[in-house]
């Protein structure tokens, strides 16, 4: 089976063909340097770079994959969430493709994509485990019973983890996205300069909360004027930062997977790119006995490629797919692949 998947969920632009359980093409294009003058995703200047970007990031997936449109069998997009302009222009992007190939097309979830992220290349290895979503727009533990089997453990009640990497590092001064920025910062800084909350870290929940922790940021430099001016105390400060996001993060997750008796803990997500992140969470999982599982870097960050790696496992399993020329014009008989 070949599937071309399209994944526009926020201000990334990406394309990719999969095949078998290989990505053989996985384009992204960013729209970073493009929201980096507001310091943040501007939803309707993002939904216009898709309509730019797609046919260029499409025909790119194709080419480099060396496949043409006619050996599709399949079309996926995501279908949230994430910004609705933004997703509206990728899925019926996509439902177009399906329909003029008159293809089956199947819209999938974005958290679902990267919760089995950390498993593309090596499903036969899969294992039941307890597994953390963590990004600018979203932070999740869930567990994983079993391959498509998964609930829902706890979720953030207010800001994600990757949001308050953003919103501090933009208090700091620090240009947009600000998250990776800290985490090269953070290596010369001393994480234990500055004491800041780790929110809902002794809660019996799964759930996760770093408001607080943005608005302690933000009374710190009020009552610390001049801290800025001297560039070893932001260091500094973004290793403490960045000390409580992970440390909420790994204990909660370590706990949860404890309570529950899994051997396995998986990590996707944007965030998961942070270095300290995955150098505390391996050294968390030994300690504790866990085997863990990483997301490769290129696809923590959205991208297509987990998009239809999803998909090929979602209709291997049985999973209908729709037939756009059956919802959009009953009667029309499906051609001849």
């Amino acid at each position: 089976m070949t599937i071309l998947a399209v994944e526009t969920s926020c201000d990334e632009t990406s394309a990719a063909v999969v095949r078998n359980g290989a990505i053989l093409s996985n384009v992204v294009s960013s729209q970073i340097a493009l929201h980096a003058e507001y310091g943040g995703v501007v939803p309707e200047l993002a939904a216009r770079e898709h309509l730019k970007n797609f046919p260029s990031v499409a025909r790119a997936a194709l080419d480099e994959a060396k496949v043409s449109a006619g050996e599709i069998d399949a079309v996926a997009a995501t279908q949230g969430p994430g910004l609705p302009t933004a997703l509206l222009v990728g899925f019926i992007a996509a439902q177009a493709f399906a329909y003029a190939l008159r293809k089956p097309f199947i819209g999938l979830n974005h958290h679902e994509a990267h919760l089995y992220s950390p498993w593309i290349g090596d499903f036969a290895a899969f294992q039941p485990n307890v597994s953390l979503i963590v990004s600018g727009g979203h932070t999740i533990l869930v567990l994983v019973q079993s391959e498509l089997k998964h609930r829902v453990l706890g979720a953030t009640i207010d800001d994600a983890a990757g949001e308050c990497f953003d919103k501090t590092g933009k208090l700091i001064g620090l240009p947009y996205p600000a998250g990776p920025e800290i985490d090269k910062l953070a290596e010369q800084g001393n994480a234990l300069a500055f004491d800041f909350p780790r929110p809902l870290l002794h809660d019996a929940s799964d759930d996760f909360s770093f408001s607080g922790l943005k608005t302690s940021v933000r009374y710190f430099l009020r009552d610390n004027p001049g801290l800025l001016e001297d560039p070893q105390k932001i260091r500094d400060l973004c290793a403490s930062i960045q000390a409580a996001i992970v440390e909420t993060l790994i204990s909660k997750t370590i706990r949860a997977a404890k309570r529950i008796g899994v051997r396995c803990i998986t990590a996707s997500g944007g965030v998961t790119c942070n270095r300290a992140l995955r150098k505390q969470l391996e050294l968390a999982c030994k300690k504790n006995g866990f085997a863990l599982r990483l997301a490769e870097k290129n696809l923590c960050t959205d991208n297509a490629g987990m998009i239809g790696i999803l998909a090929e496992r979602k209709l291997a399993a049985g999973v209908k797919p729709m037939l756009l020329d059956e919802e959009i014009c009953p009667g029309l008989e499906l051609a001849a692949s």
